[in-house]
């Protein structure tokens, strides 16, 4: 059995997997918070139990105590577990799934800078890990590993070579474990080989990156030497011009970590509409009257159709826009407004667009020059298959 694990920086997300199907899923929430708790689901059934949890270490303990309950998880020893593989959001230089050492950690450690809600997260989880199964071999799996395809014309940016070459300032992109699962997904959907298949990907979650893949590989993405760059996000501003940190400092009294706490949690759809970052609360307002919800979810449709065109351009041929993550899923509005697009002959089809919430479809109407698609991602899984993959090689 393989368990997956995904920390953020209060949470401990797990799947368990026997041959690769689900046999249990749950999360811990509101790590070092008074009103933390764990939910589990297995067989259907779901259990939640608030308790006090501390930190990462007494989480996975509370993780490794539900996964084996005889009664809430599946009456397993922990010596059953093959391999325990995390997702890893920044893996900088790092181009495969690697079995953690001290160098991977390492790595993982030095990145943590620059994925700061994320990369000491994830290294809290694999120490909790060693803490709890000192034997069990763990799998890191990394986020920016699926653009390392990318060409250095996409990766480099405008700025001293010196600075890439001494510190490996450059864009890395990330979402790259959802963007390979949903490109596989989208060609078995489309019954055409990766290897000739020019995709655009839109992972619109939380966060949002999109990726222009041709024949499999990533050649450009819309994030970059963090996930703070590219498209309105929900409490992300995405792209803004430089010279506004420096007004914001120079004007607001502000340093620059207060800058980067307004730019990663209070902007986008959140900072824009004043409501939240949260799109169903969003369209509930919009429906509601309010003009400045409406603002926010027109200008973050309107920073995703500029990404899809940069993109689409980039690969030349487009044969298909899927969307994927919690908008790209379930808000067909956002793929009305996001998916016409008539300079590539991509049309949706009403009907089907709005019938289709969390589930895969074909989405574009019967004249459409672009298939467009609806394909829920699946992380974990990804995630689960590459552990296996990298056990079986290093054997």
């Amino acid at each position: 059995m393989i368990l997956v694990i995904n920390c953020g920086s209060t949470s401990i997300k797990y799947e368990l997997f026997a041959d690769l199907e689900t046999v249990l899923e749950g999360r811990v929430e509101e790590i070092g918070e008074r009103n933390s708790f764990v939910q589990q689901t297995s067989d259907g059934e779901e259990m939640t139990e608030k308790r006090r949890i501390g930190d990462h270490h007494e989480g996975m303990s509370l993780v490794l105590e539900y996964v084996t309950h005889p009664e809430h998880g599946v009456g397993m020893e922990t010596s059953e577990l093959t391999a325990v593989g995390h997702r890893v959001v920044h893996g900088g230089e790092l181009t495969e799934p690697r079995l953690v050492d001290e160098s991977v950690k390492a790595t993982i450690r030095d990145y943590a800078p620059i994925a700061p809600l994320h990369n000491p997260a994830s290294l809290q989880g694999i120490e909790a890990v060693e803490a709890h199964l000192p034997e069990s071999p763990q799998v890191a799996v990394f986020d920016t590993a699926f653009h390392r395809t990318m060409p250095p014309t996409a990766y480099l940016y405008g700025l001293p070579y010196e600075y890439y070459e001494e510190r490996d300032i450059r864009r890395y992109g990330f979402h790259g474990i959802s963007h390979a699962f949903v490109a596989k997904e989208s060609c078995e959907l489309l019954g055409e080989p990766p290897t000739e298949t020019n995709l655009l990907t839109c992972h619109l979650g939380g966060g949002c990156s999109l990726t222009a893949v041709e024949g499999g590989d990533s050649i450009d993405t819309s994030m970059g030497f963090s996930p703070l760059e590219g498209t309105l996000m929900a409490t992300r501003a995405g792209d803004v011009d430089p010279t506004v940190l420096k007004y914001l400092v120079d004007n607001y009294r502000m340093d620059l970590d207060d800058v980067f706490e307004v730019l990663n949690e209070r902007s986008g759809l959140a900072g824009l509409s004043g409501v939240s970052g949260d799109m169903r609360e969003l369209l509930q307002a919009r429906r509601d009257g309010s003009e400045r919800a409406d603002l926010a979810i027109r200008t973050f449709a309107n920073s995703i159709r500029k990404r899809i065109g940069s993109l689409a351009v980039t690969l030349g041929d487009v044969d298909a826009l899927v969307y994927t993550a919690g908008m790209g899923e379930n808000v067909p509005l956002i793929r009305e407004l996001t998916g016409n697009l008539s300079a590539l002959g991509a049309e949706i089809d009403d009907r089907r667009n709005e019938s289709a919430v969390g589930e895969r479809a074909v989405i574009s109407t019967d004249e459409s020059d672009v298939d467009i698609l609806v394909v829920p991602t699946n992380e974990e899984l990804r995630i689960a298959r590459q552990s296996r993959a990298k056990l079986s090689d290093d054997r």
